[in-house]
């Protein structure tokens, strides 16, 4: 059964590429997706790729998760700093489930600083610009044990650590 990453993106990073570009970057959404896209091909996965600015419809996919994807990426963006409700979504998935953020959130103001809904992550990857979604990818193919045969022997080298 191919491996199935669902890949959710809250609001306002329709707006990438224009928003705030001295924190975000020059790239649009659009071309985040598409690195995914390949990078799924490398990794023999499926992938849906969602943006949305309700918190209502994040929540959705996430519940629709449960039966049709093996592994969440979220960028939940303002979204990290206020919303229990994407916490506890987040919690019924069991599988890996990592953040994303395109800036350093450490290295924000107080208000972007701290993601409360990393309680509910595998793990977080911060401020590596849009290859954050890249090295999520990866981790989540890598902790499930699907990493394709043929991939470096150092992305195997930690399974099971």
């Amino acid at each position: 059964m191919t491996t199935r990453i669902m890949i959710l993106n809250g609001p306002n990073l329709n707006f990438l590429g224009i928003r705030e570009p001295h924190i975000y970057g020059p790239t649009t959404l659009a071309e985040i997706e598409a690195s995914c896209r390949e990078m799924a091909k490398l990794l023999d996965v499926s992938l849906s790729f969602h943006q949305s600015n309700l918190e209502g419809e994040l929540v959705g996919w996430i519940q629709s998760a449960r039966g049709s994807a093996d592994a969440i990426i979220m960028n939940p963006a303002g979204y990290s700093f206020t919303s229990v409700a994407l916490i506890d979504a987040l919690k019924i998935f069991e599988v890996p489930k990592i953040e994303v953020h395109i800036s350093n959130i450490h290295t924000r103001d107080e208000l972007h600083r701290h993601s409360i809904t990393s309680t509910a992550s595998t793990g977080v990857i911060c401020g590596l610009g849009p290859y954050g979604y890249i090295a999520a990818m990866l981790a989540a193919v890598q902790k499930l044990g699907k990493l394709p045969a043929g991939m470096p022997a150092a992305l195997n080298s930690f399974i099971g650590r």
